[in-house]
Order: structure tokens, then C-alpha cells, then sequence
């Protein structure tokens, strides 16, 4: 495989102003069915949802922002839990509310990825927003009483109404009678105690009933000589009562709760405190600041009521502007964010005892896609559409005499198209052919005609309801588009050719609806949580033929349809043409929608044996196609879920592939399963499968076995040996087994596109194949458990390995790698096909792999004293 490293694909970085997880502590008997998600706010308005995942942090949705936009504070709000008459627990709704220095808040809808509501009244800008705690005894009544509390910036303090599922503007509290006094920190003592922080030195503690005022604190003058209006950035309140406030000068300050005197001083920050989190238990506390330190401090044991600095870190490039912490049985962590873009994962209750980790600051799906046909890249960000061209193959470059000079040419940016409106584009396509073009936005989808040698965009007329897409694909034979509206809404079009005085149009027809399979979910958990937000789309995927669909949601459930043609045979590759046995299929309206739809041409049905694929026990992250069955009577559906298990299906049969019944999940190779990113992506080369993520790129060959002499025995499944579940306990970073392989006699060439003046070579790169033996190694206590045996409908579809069969072996050969792996390229944005050869040696893949480095990203300027950079 030929790689070209580029470097040149416009995706400026985002500062993250603001970060909130559902819920901040879980009992340690939760049920598993309590939806617990992280949501983090961006700069440049965007808004990304986080799944824990018990340490695996997949980010499930990006809800994009627009012009103008920012998102300063964020807010959920989670009802009590109820009590239904059969005994079930509606667990409390979640509701994600959002702040960005306008007078407006704004409530969100996850289902449909856009926003739910807006509400403002007459006052500032809004600086802080916190909602009012339920009683200790909640009930369901509990619901409709609460508020929310915002800051203005002209001292103003504002509830709204959040009742009856809706968002108003309900009255002003209290008004401070300095027009310079911004509020812009806020926390809740009590139920009806509200304590803010301001610019001028002070914090307020207020009644929200009457309004009143409490207590005022003041923090004095700065000690080191410094301004005398010192700003309260952030308070947070103890279980106790307690308040903890971080500030301008540097310091974290401790006061009592019952008597709102200052008790303690702390200068644990060179700079200006931003952000603080306290643990569930009020027995630590975490300040952040824009030394870009992050100190964690205890109580002190030989003094009743005064704290102490146990260590501080620098995780963190830039200023640390956000955090939040959650714990439950499993975790306990605090997520933190700033100018740097990438969240930071710090052990809470083992601080300093295991490793923090830092997730990747690009998006999970790559904002990135390829026209092979054309050599063509396009890339997205923001409103902008960009298109790449890498005119001459790796072969050219190598055997041309001249390839270095050639090289600092093989790219050129050949068009550039901005998309009209507010919002930002959510996603795009191109072509094979690089001809048509589609970019969708939340609220509209534009499709454009290509002709880049002639220096021609045309605009193509789509028929759409003005909800706009979250996802859009365009077939390989350029013949359909489809798009997923309002979340989880699977629509499709096709594009047909006219011609008119001498030129070719494209015309795109009315858009239908496919209907997925109505999947039976308890009413206890629509009714609360999250509601239906797991069925939304994630991933969407033609077949290479074009004749098959197949979509994938972030509850594990993968829909497919299949192409009918009036008058062509109906394909069914050995599975049967009969509906499959499920009473929620629809069938017979299927069956009317079909027959009405053959009168007008090709048109989709849902697949037959749909209903047999099974719920995966993590959400999909990746779907794809294999160019070449694996079996030769059905396709191959390659699906890698977040916990890194690997299933090939034949969906036409609805059911797993014989590879992927021998070829279980303790028997992927070791490094693969224990690598911590997720994966992001995959190329294909005939029946290898490139897999690459923020931080690796491995090669798996799934036309081999790799350990077909290790049988479920072995594995500990049939001798009843207890596997531990993760060797990452916290949540956070954990210790990571590093393992020797031998070298394989497989090489891949690799070059960088560089600057003008910048020398550039091929570069012949070792790739590592591991031995049967070693890939494996430690199966039997492996940290992640086998969870796909687990499930009844998976183990059906292996039936031969779970009624004992044994597994043929298979001859193994010395000159072709299984699988290798490298961490040479990061962080990637995402890695696309440019073209296939075919020498004699076997089918050559050229690939570009894009990398974006937050060295020299647009960062504002940061903090600095002399020896500062120094300085731990």
C-alpha cells in the first residue's frame, strides 16, 4: 500500500468553553439502563455528545454550531425518577440547556440533532446559568417546580420556567445597583440559595423565593499588588454547605457555609483561577487556570475544616477553561477542556495513582472523503467545501526521476464552495467520479454538478422537507443519494441524466422515506432518560454494486435494504424472498409500498432477513462493504463497534460470515483490542481491511484465520473462568502492556506533501506481524470480556463454535503478514482511497492519509512569565 501523508486540509481547531455530564454521581446499583452522557461546548458553537462507555469515550453526535455562535455554558437538567404501576422505574428525563454570551438560552433536541428552543427577555447578556436541585425526597411533583437561574452582565439575575416540557422567561430576581458588576459564576447552596460570584471582588448569596439578599463576601484586594476588582470566575458549593471559589489572583478560597466567612486561602495557581469541581462526597476538590495547571486538593487530616494542595499537573497546552466530574461504580473522573480543543480525562478518586488521558480533539466520523475515479479530496469545516486534487500515483512519483519536484505539485486546491445560511455543514459527499457533490446542513442539503476541468459548479435542484441531514452518502454508481433527517429518519433520491443543448444535467426525483425496523423498546425507558436519542444514525453505507443499503444507530441495531429493478430477478444470493418472522415488521404494508413503487422503476424494500441481524452490545462505529465477498453467495458487512469487537455479516442471509464465526473477539489480535482510541475508519485492499483511528493504522487480513488452534475452552468460556471486566477501572488513563513482535517481510511507502522548499522522499517503512502465539496471549484473562457470546442472537449466528464444533485449521504462511499495526501517523483526521493498481506482484491501494497536528493551530496568545515554560 502506498500512503501519501498530507498535511494540508483546512480544519482549524476549537476551544472548549464548557463541559457537563447528565449526571455527576450514580449509586453504585444503577441500572444499566440509566443514560449517562457528557456534553461539551465549543467556541465555535459546537456541541459534541460523549458516551463514557466505562472508560472507551465515544463521541456519539456533533450538533453543529453556525455564524456567530459560541457555547459558553451548558446545563442538563434531569428530572426525578418515577414510579410506573407494574413496579418499573421511569428514570428521570434528561434536558441539555446552552448559554453563549447572548440574552438567549437554548434547549436542544439530541433525537433530531438541532435545537428545541429558544427563550429570552429583557436584560444582558447572559454570563452563567444554573438550575435549581431537586429536594432531597423528589418526587414526580418535583418536576414542574424547578428553575432556572442565569447571570446577566449587567448584574442582573433572571429566572426562567422550565414546566410542561417548555422554556420561557419568567421574571428578573434581582438587579445590583452597580452597572458595572457582571455575574459570572453561579452554583446552588440549597434548593432555594443561590450563590454568584461577580467581577467586582464578591460573591451573593441569594433567596430565589423573595429574591433577597443573604450575605455578601468579599475577597479584598489583590495580595500581590495586583488590580483591585478581582473576578470570581467559578464557585461550586460542598455537600456540606460549603462554598469553594476560584479567582483572578490565582487563588482558591474556602468558606464556611453556615456563617459566609472565609475560612482558608489557597495559591495554588500562578494565574487566574477559570474553573473548579468538587467530587460527589465534597472529599476532593479540582481548580484549573490559565497556567494551564490542574491541582487537586484534600482535607487536611490533623486539621478539621482546612484543605491542602495534594499535587497539580499541566495536562493541558493552554488555558484550562472548563470541567465537570462524574463517578459511579465503575469511574470517577473529571473531564476538563480549554483553548487546546482536546478533553482531558483525569482519574478523580485514584488521582495520582494512574494516568489521565487525553481524547482526540477531531471529530469521531472524518469530515473527509474521496472521489478515486478522480484522484479528488474533499474536506469540510464550517461552511466551507473544499476539493483537493492529487494529480499523479504513487508508481509515477517513484519511477519518475523528477518525483521530488513533481511532489511539491502532486496537490492543488482545485474549488472552494461556501454554503449559504447560518448553520454549518453536518456532512458531505462526492462522487466516485468526482461529478456530484452534496453538502448537508441542519436545516438544508445543496447538491451541486461538477465539472472541475472546465471550471463549472452547477446548482442541482433536491426536493427536501427543510429539515435538512445529520448523515449523507452518495451510491457508487451515482445513481442515488441518501440522507438521514431529523436524527433517525432514513430518506433516499435518485439522480437521473438528461440531456439538453449538448450538455448532460442531472435531475434528482422526490424524495422517499425507508422504513426501518420498530424495534421493541420498553416504554419505561422512552418515557425517560434520554427518550429515543439511541436510535439516531450514525452510519450509513452503499454496497459497491449500489444495490444494497445498510444503516447503523447508536443503539447497535443495523437496518438494510435492497434494490428492486421492475422486470430483473430478485436478487437473494440463497436467502429466502419470504418476509422474515417479526410482528413488528410491517410486512404487509412493505409489501403495498412495493408493489406501489414498481410501477415507477427501481426502488428500495427493506431486506428480507433484516430483522435476523442482532443488537450489538456497543454502538457501531464503523460500516462498510467489502469490494470482494469474503463469501461468494452474499455480500460482506464489515461493522467495528466502540468496544472494539469486529463482525463480518451476509446481511441478504441475515446472519454472520463463517470467518467471522471463527474469528472471535479474544482471538483479534492483542494489540488491536487493547489500543484506547476508537476507530474511526477503514480502506480496503480485495480482503485486507485497513483500520485506522486518531492514533494507529492497522492492516487486518480477514481472508486468514488468526488463531484457529485456540478454541473456546481455552478462552476460559467453557470452564467457567471469571474474566476480569477492563484494566481501566477509573475511566481515565490506566497501564499499558507494551509487547515485541517480529518483524514481517512486508513493507509500506510512505511520503509527506510538503512546503514549496521542503524536500520530500518516499520513505520505506517496517511493518510488524505478529505470531500466532503472541496475538493472543493472555486470552484467558483477558480485560475485555467477550460480551458478543453473551448475547443470545450472536450466539446463534455462531452456532457451529457454541455447540462444540471444531474449527478447521488453517495453513498458515510465512510471507504475508495476518495483521501489522503502526502509530507513526497522528493525530489523523481521516485516511481515504485515491486509487487501485494492479501489478503482477497483487493489487496495489493508494491511500491518502491526512494528519492534523494542533501544532501551529490558530491559538490565542497564552499566560507567560519568565521560566514559566520550565516550571511543573
Amino acid at each position: 500500500m502506498d500512503i501519501h501523508r498530507c498535511r494540508f486540509v483546512n480544519y482549524p481547531s476549537s476551544a472548549i468553553n464548557s463541559v457537563a455530564f447528565t449526571h455527576s454521581v450514580l449509586p453504585a446499583k444503577a441500572s444499566k439502563n440509566i443514560q449517562v452522557r457528557l456534553a461539551i461546548g465549543r467556541a465555535n458553537g459546537d456541541i459534541e455528545i460523549w458516551n463514557p462507555l466505562n472508560g472507551a469515550w465515544l463521541q456519539e453526535l456533533v450538533i453543529q454550531g453556525g455564524q456567530d455562535r459560541s457555547v459558553d455554558g451548558l446545563v442538563w437538567v434531569t428530572d426525578a425518577d418515577e414510579e410506573m404501576v407494574d413496579g418499573k422505574i421511569i428514570y428521570g428525563k434528561s434536558r441539555l440547556f446552552s448559554i453563549g454570551y447572548t440574552a438567549t438560552i437554548t434547549e436542544w433536541d439530541l433525537e433530531k440533532a438541532r435545537a428545541k428552543k429558544h427563550a429570552s427577555g429583557q436584560h444582558g447578556d447572559l454570563w452563567c446559568l444554573g438550575i435549581q436541585p431537586l429536594p432531597h425526597k423528589a418526587s414526580a411533583a418535583s418536576n414542574t417546580n424547578r428553575k432556572l437561574v442565569a447571570g446577566t452582565v449587567d448584574g442582573n439575575l433572571v429566572l426562567y420556567s422550565i414546566e410542561n416540557n417548555d422554556l420561557k422567561f419568567e421574571r428578573s430576581l434581582i438587579r445590583t445597583p452597580s452597572k458595572n458588576v457582571k455575574f459570572v459564576s453561579i452554583d446552588f447552596q440549597s434548593r432555594y440559595i443561590v450563590v454568584v460570584g461577580c467581577s467586582n471582588g464578591r460573591i451573593y448569596a441569594y433567596d430565589i423565593r423573595n429574591g433577597s439578599l443573604l450575605r455578601q463576601m468579599s475577597l479584598g484586594t489583590d495580595i500581590n499588588g495586583g488590580s483591585k476588582n478581582i473576578i470570581v470566575w467559578s464557585v461550586k458549593c460542598l455537600p456540606n454547605g460549603d462554598i469553594v471559589s476560584g479567582d483572578s489572583t490565582g487563588q482558591v478560597c474556602i468558606w464556611d457555609g453556615k456563617t459566609y466567612t472565609q475560612a482558608q486561602r489557597i495559591q495554588s495557581h500562578t494565574q487566574d483561577v477559570l474553573c473548579l469541581s468538587v467530587s460527589a462526597d465534597g472529599s476532593r476538590i479540582v481548580s484549573g487556570g490559565m497556567d494551564r495547571r490542574t491541582a487537586i486538593y484534600e482535607p487536611m487530616a490533623s486539621h478539621s475544616g482546612r484543605w491542602t494542595k495534594i499535587f497539580h499537573r499541566r495536562y493541558h497546552s493552554h488555558d484550562v477553561k472548563a470541567m465537570a466530574s462524574f463517578e459511579s461504580k465503575g469511574m470517577s473522573v473529571v473531564v476538563s477542556g480549554g483553548s487546546d480543543s482536546s478533553p482531558v480525562v483525569i482519574p478523580l478518586r485514584n488521582a495520582g495513582r494512574e494516568y489521565h488521558r487525553t481524547l482526540s480533539h477531531l471529530p469521531q466520523n472524518a469530515t473527509l472523503q474521496s472521489a478515486p475515479k478522480a484522484r479528488l479530496i474533499l474536506s469540510w469545516w464550517g461552511k466551507e467545501v473544499r476539493i483537493w486534487n492529487l494529480p499523479m500515483s504513487a508508481s509515477q512519483l517513484i519511477n519518475d526521476p523528477a518525483a521530488p519536484s513533481y511532489m511539491r505539485k502532486n496537490r492543488k486546491l482545485i474549488a472552494k464552495i461556501i454554503v449559504k445560511g447560518e448553520s454549518s455543514i453536518s456532512s458531505a459527499a462526492i462522487s466516485e467520479d468526482g461529478t456530484l457533490l452534496a453538502a448537508a446542513t441542519v436545516s438544508d442539503i445543496k447538491v451541486f454538478q461538477l465539472n472541475l476541468a472546465g471550471d463549472q459548479i452547477k446548482k442541482v435542484s433536491l426536493e427536501t422537507s427543510g429539515l435538512g441531514a445529520t448523515k449523507i452518502q452518495i451510491s457508487p454508481d451515482k445513481q442515488w443519494i441518501s440522507w438521514v433527517e431529523d436524527g433517525s429518519r432514513v430518506m433516499t433520491s435518485r439522480v437521473s441524466v438528461e440531456s439538453s443543448n449538448n450538455s448532460e444535467n442531472y435531475v434528482i426525483s422526490k424524495p422517499t422515506k425507508l422504513n426501518r425496523l420498530r424495534r421493541h423498546i420498553p416504554k419505561h425507558i422512552l418515557l425517560g432518560g434520554l427518550g429515543s436519542y439511541e436510535r439516531n444514525v450514525t452510519q450509513i453505507e452503499f454496497s459497491p454494486d449500489s444495490k444494497v443499503l445498510a444503516v447503523a444507530d447508536l443503539a447497535g441495531y443495523i437496518d438494510t435494504w435492497v434494490l428492486r429493478v421492475p422486470g430483473e430477478e430478485k436478487q437473494t444470493n440463497g436467502a429466502s424472498g419470504e418476509t422474515a418472522d417479526d410482528d413488528e415488521s410491517d410486512s404487509s404494508s412493505d409489501e403495498e409500498e412495493e408493489s406501489a413503487a414498481e410501477k415507477s422503476g427501481p426502488h428500495w424494500v427493506r431486506n428480507p432477513k433484516a430483522a435476523l441481524l442482532p443488537k450489538l452490545s456497543t454502538a457501531p462505529v464503523v460500516l462498510s462493504f467489502s469490494p470482494e465477498t469474503l463469501d461468494e453467495q452474499d455480500y460482506s458487512l464489515l461493522v467495528i463497534t466502540a468496544s472494539k469487537q469486529l463482525f463480518v455479516f451476509n446481511p441478504l442471509a441475515g446472519a454472520l460470515s463463517e470467518w467471522s464465526r471463527r474469528n472471535t473477539y479474544p482471538k483479534l489480535p492483542e494489540q488491536f483490542r487493547e489500543t484506547r482510541d476508537l476507530v474511526k475508519g477503514v480502506v480496503w485492499q480485495r480482503q485486507r481491511v485497513w483500520v485506522y483511528g486518531a492514533s494507529f493504522v492497522f492492516m487486518l487480513d480477514l481472508s486468514k484465520d488468526f488463531d484457529p488452534e485456540i478454541d473456546n475452552a481455552k478462552s476460559g468460556k467453557k470452564q467457567g473462568i471469571k474474566r476480569k471486566r477492563g484494566v481501566n477501572e477509573s475511566g481515565a488513563g490506566g497501564r499499558i502492556e507494551k509487547s515485541s513482535h517480529a518483524l514481517g517481510p512486508q513493507k509500506v511507502r510512505t511520503t509527506t506533501t510538503g512546503e514549496a522548499n521542503e524536500k520530500v522522499e518516499w520513505e520505506e517503512v517496517d511493518v510488524m506481524m505478529a505470531d500466532a502465539k503472541s496475538a493472543t496471549s493472555g486470552a484467558e484473562d483477558e480485560g475485555d470480556e467477550d460480551e458478543e457470546d453473551e448475547d443470545g442472537e450472536l450466539q446463534r449466528l455462531r452456532g457451529g463454535e457454541e455447540n462444540g464444533k471444531e474449527v478447521a485449521e488453517v495453513e498458515k504462511t510465512e510471507t504475508t503478514a495476518k495483521w501489522w499495526h503502526t502509530y507513526q501517523y497522528r493525530p489523523i483526521l481521516g485516511m481515504v482511497l485515491l486509487g487501485v493498481e494492479s501489478p503482477e506482484e497483487g493489487e496495489l491501494v493508494e491511500v491518502a492519509l491526512v494528519e492534523r497536528p494542533l501544532v501551529g493551530a490558530d491559538l490565542p496568545e497564552r499566560y507567560l512569565v519568565e521560566g514559566e515554560w520550565e516550571r511543573r
